[in-house]
Formats: structure tokens, C-alpha cells, sequence
């Protein structure tokens, strides 16, 4: 169940991330996206703790940059907006999952 979960925001949360990264999404509206797919996710009956795959990992690590960064940051820096998008990429099915996710549950 949590898998099928994953599976489907986590397409939803590479279209958010790549409109508002060209500009053509409000970081309210991601933020917004977020915090619905927070509280969606808080209906499940799950232990909390490590993630299953590295998907997993790759997308609960996203949402925590996403929220954790100001929206100038995730604009205008390009080392996070490096990062941000080798997640983006593995989340899509290219490449490897970056070395530094370490998303956990929430």
C-alpha cells in the first residue's frame, strides 16, 4: 500500500518541483502539495522508521529539502538546485539515487 503511495506522488511531486523550478508554479502552491500529501500520508497505519527502497528514501528526503529550504534558496542556488534535480531524475527512473537522501518516514 505505502509502495503504491509512493508511486503516485512521487510523479505528482516531480511535476510540482519542475514547474515551480521554471517558474511556472507559486511556492505556495508546492508548499500546499506538500503539506496534503503529509496529511494523506498521516492516514496510513504504518510504523514509523527507515524506508523500504531507496525511492522511498529519495522522496521523503525531497519533500524535507522542499520545506526546509526558503523558496529564494531553492531558486537560486544552484548546488540545491543540482541536488534537487538528481532527485527529481531518480524519482523518474534515471540514473542512481543520490548519495546524500536520507529521508526517513515522517
Amino acid at each position: 500500500m505505502s509502495e503504491r503511495f509512493i508511486e503516485l506522488k512521487a510523479q505528482q511531486l516531480v511535476y510540482y518541483v519542475s514547474q515551480f523550478l521554471r517558474g511556472r508554479l507559486a511556492h505556495s502552491e508546492l508548499h500546499l502539495f506538500i503539506w496534503d500529501t503529509l496529511e494523506e500520508w498521516s492516514q496510513f497505519q504504518l510504523l514509523a522508521g527507515t524506508p523500504n527502497s531507496l525511492r522511498e528514501r529519495a522522496f521523503w528526503h525531497l519533500l524535507h529539502q522542499l520545506e526546509y529550504w526558503p523558496a529564494h534558496s531553492l531558486q537560486q542556488n544552484y548546488q540545491l538546485r543540482a541536488n534537487i534535480q538528481h532527485c527529481l531524475s531518480f524519482l523518474c527512473g534515471q540514473g542512481r539515487c543520490p548519495l546524500d537522501c536520507i529521508g526517513v518516514r515522517p
